[in-house]
């Protein structure tokens, strides 16, 4: 018998393990977005009202402290990306996380408004800086045959997070100070996200561990590279450097159709609640409804990136706007609550779906090494539109007493994004 001749070192890990290492890397990104962001974003609406009996600061002063966070975490995205490109996604998820929990701890020591701001803006720059965009950078460089599937399954943590994370909090709130609970949640960023997620779990891409993508061998990644060049931005990197990436409307109809989504998304978010208690329905009713939204947000999620395995993600896209527009239809036209919480699963599915099709047509378009920096270019159009749309839709009430024109304005932004999701396609290489 012939003896077995010795493993290759560059053998695909999965020849070697059962399991493919790509998966702990991901497990690792999804429980930072999944703390990260309920400490950071979801946990504010349990503190609201102790800062508000504590200190005698309006509602909108103190809601400032948040917007100004999270116009923190994403204006700086351009910046992030150049960062991440240069020192690895894994190192500024250890930093920029560290920081963020410095900014949350810090708010226990706050006495003025703006302090709450400052502490805010500091956890909102770290969050930026070792959040999104470094997490699906690692995602992006671990999975490209099943890339959408792990990312329907980070998308559906940072989903998690908003469900888990208000109740928890206001349980944490009860039991002890409200300032210690701060210092709760900057320790369990700093022992979780940090120490276990960035220092054990990830690492920034298979090569760094003599691996391939999904696991496949040398050989088979190099005739997976082969055939994408003929078709995708895969191949040579040569006509994909620098400002040509961003000179083309490619990464721009992107971040439209995600700016669309969020502003939509944002201005149902914010007052569907308070529109259904206008029209009468009880507050923990109404309160239901956003709940149904949440769960079939993660549902959205995992669905798009298990489908978008075997179908176009800019058809699918399309469609996801599509029942978005008939979730807004629905609730400008009825009352009746089965037809509301239809409305909330369509809402929750679409806006699910749309959310992980961001970092899906930009990890699809664009090659590896240039995944942070087109997604530091559109993934502000996100953030911001989703910072003004709760403060648009209240002012359109203000000035008209009805939710009815700033739904339709949001039906409107729904229908952009449609145009912009279809139009979105595959840039030619230069």
């Amino acid at each position: 018998m012939t003896p077995r001749a010795p493993m290759n070192p560059e053998e695909s890990y999965s020849e070697k393990h059962k399991i493919f290492y790509g998966w702990f890397a991901l497990a690792g990104v999804a429980i930072v977005i999944f703390i990260v962001g309920g400490a950071f974003v979801n946990s504010f609406g349990p503190f609201l009202p102790k800062l508000i009996s504590e200190y005698d600061w309006g509602r909108a002063e103190i809601s400032l402290a948040l917007t100004l966070g999270i116009l923190a975490f994403g204006l700086p995205s351009p910046l992030f990306g150049i960062l991440v490109n240069k020192y690895g996604p894994r190192y500024t998820i250890i930093v920029g996380n560290a920081i963020a929990a410095l900014g949350l701890a810090g708010v226990y020591l706050a006495q003025e408004v703006w302090h709450l701001y400052f502490f805010y803006i500091i956890s909102g720059l770290g969050g930026g800086f070792g959040g999104y965009i470094a997490c699906t950078a690692i995602v992006n460089n671990w999975f490209i045959r099943r890339r959408s599937l792990a990312l329907g399954i980070f998308q559906s943590f940072a989903g998690l997070g908003g469900f888990v994370f208000p109740p928890l909090t206001t349980a944490l709130i009860a039991s002890i100070d409200w300032r210690a609970s701060w210092l709760v949640l900057a320790g369990v960023i700093l022992v979780i996200p940090v120490f276990i997620g960035g220092v054990f779990l990830i690492r920034n891409k298979p090569e760094d561990m003599g691996l391939m993508p999904d696991g496949m061998s040398p050989d088979a990644f190099h005739e997976y590279e082969k055939t994408q060049s003929r078709s995708s931005a895969d191949g040579d990197n040569s006509g994909w450097g620098g400002l040509k990436v961003l000179k083309t409307k490619t990464p721009w109809l992107i971040g439209g159709f995600a700016a669309a989504n969020s502003f939509t998304v944002g201005t149902l978010v914010s007052h569907q609640i308070a529109y259904l208690q206008d029209i009468g329905y009880a507050p923990m009713t109404a309160a239901s409804t956003l709940s149904v939204m949440s769960i079939f947000s993660l549902i959205g999620s995992l669905g798009f990136g298990f489908l978008a395995l075997r179908f176009n993600i800019r058809h699918m896209a399309s469609i996801a706007f599509i029942i978005q527009l008939v979730a807004i239809t629905i609730l400008l036209t009825t009352r009746e609550l089965a037809l509301l919480y239809i409305f909330a699963i369509f809402m929750g599915l679409s806006a699910g779906s749309l959310t992980v099709a961001l970092a899906m047509f930009v990890g699809a378009y664009y090659p590896r090494e240039r995944y942070a920096q087109v997604m530091g270019v559109v993934f502000p159009f996100q953030v911001i539109f989703n910072a003004g749309a709760a403060t648009i839709a209240g002012l359109v009430f203000d000035a008209t007493s009805s939710y009815t024109p700033a739904f339709i304005t949001a039906g409107i932004f729904s229908l952009v994004g449609l145009f912009f999701a279809h139009m979105a396609r595959r840039p030619k290489q230069s």
